[in-house]
């Protein structure tokens, strides 16, 4: 799980490098949504700037961060299906 963070941004880069828009505006909503999924079941998520935040010592400021990573998401997904129709 040390790992997640530094994956997702790889595949992210190499997504946006291979896939040209609007396509890439799924792939990083879908990736932003996991990131997000994986730091609510692991209790940690990661902080820029400061590190990991950890969900039984800070919950407010964990539960902030997992519901930005989650609303990135939705309006990466939301932009694509706009852009699509």
């Amino acid at each position: 799980m040390k790992f997640v963070l530094p994956v997702l941004v790889v595949v992210g880069l190499l997504a946006a490098v291979l896939v040209r828009p609007p396509h890439i505006f799924l792939i990083l909503g879908g990736l932003s949504v996991c990131a997000a999924a994986v730091f609510t079941c692991t209790g940690k998520v990661w902080v820029r700037f400061n590190g990991w935040v950890y969900r039984a010592e800070e919950p407010g400021w964990f539960w902030w961060e997992v519901a930005v990573d989650y609303l990135i998401g939705v309006c990466f997904i939301g932009y694509f299906l706009f852009r699509v129709t």
